[in-house]
């Protein structure tokens, strides 16, 4: 476990350089164009790092005593000291993670965390490091409790869902083009361009971590379309360059929608319902924007 907590180290360290390198390279390339390279993009996601680096010191977390839980109460104890406990280990990690991001962008408590790592109006390097400061404090890690449950220590399932995370900073790269044959199995650029972007036809797809293959068998895979180019950052895009305007802007709004329900149920529903719910059905849950796309495409067609 040592050895993983230096080699996660250093891999931070090159995160943080090829991250700067894209940002200097980009800014050069599309300087004076509207494609430029906002520097705003970057300050927020590096002070989205930083502040999480701190909060980590803090005992706060609902997970740490459901993992406690999970171990004392272990069905097995499983040694991973051989490939295939480690590759069963991968996957199930992996299964977890798809159900975890899926939930994330489909009950409104995980997606006010969530919600800032989407938040960037142009996708970068830097963007996989900007995750939430309040990502720990909202307990996302017990989604990965049953493996701890199963009999896997809980600090050896945190290190592979680290692993996986590092996995995914070079997905953020618009400038990888799609990759033949590895789209159909791995989790790529191409996929995760579709994840970060906000059109109607892209939302809530490929929530996969390393593989893509649970979405493809969730039915939740959208392959990236070149007649439709992605379109970054939220269906309500953030304006803010305050970085704790844009760290707690969705759980103020959704302190306020439950503040001003009008029924203890409502209030309930805005916690756990999909992000863009209403009480009237008029929202802009994934669901209805999507209807309304099919719908205001098909008069056109017809005429």
């Amino acid at each position: 476990m040592e050895l993983i907590g230096k080699i996660t180290t250093y891999m931070m360290a090159i995160v943080l350089v090829a991250s700067m390198t894209e940002a200097f390279v980009l800014h050069g390339k599309y300087k004076g164009t509207d494609r430029a390279f906002d520097w705003h993009e970057f300050w927020i996601s590096l002070a989205d790092l930083i502040g999480r680096k701190l909060l980590a010191f803090l005992p706060l977390s609902l997970a740490t005593p459901v993992f406690h839980f999970a171990w004392e109460h272990r069905i097995h104890t499983v040694a991973t000291n051989d490939l295939l406990t480690i590759f069963l280990l991968f996957i199930g990690q992996e299964f977890c993670y798809y159900w975890y991001h899926r939930i994330a962008h489909t009950v409104r408590f995980f997606w006010a965390s969530h919600a800032v790592h989407h938040s960037p109006n142009q996708l970068t390097l830097s963007s996989a490091y900007r995750l939430g400061w309040t990502t720990k404090l909202t307990g996302s890690a017990i989604f990965f409790t049953p493996l701890s449950w199963l009999g896997v220590k809980p600090e050896v399932v945190i290190a592979v869902v680290s692993i996986n995370l590092l996995y995914q900073f070079w997905l953020h790269a618009t400038w990888i083009p799609k990759l033949g044959w590895l789209e159909y199995v791995f989790n790529t650029p191409s996929s995760h361009r579709v994840h970060h972007a906000s059109n109607a036809t892209y939302l809530d797809a490929n929530f996969g971590g390393v593989l893509i293959i649970f979405d493809r068998l969730f039915g939740t895979y959208v392959e990236e379309r070149a007649d439709e180019p992605c379109r970054y950052g939220l269906t309500t895009p953030t304006t803010s360059h305050n970085p704790i305007v844009v760290e707690t802007e969705h759980w103020v709004s959704l302190a306020k929608d439950m503040a001003g329900a009008k029924r203890v149920s409502d209030a309930v529903s805005f916690v756990l319902r999909p992000p863009g719910w209403l009480p009237n059905g008029q929202g802009e849950t994934t669901q209805e924007l999507q209807r309304r796309q099919k719908d205001s495409v098909q008069p056109a067609q017809a005429g």
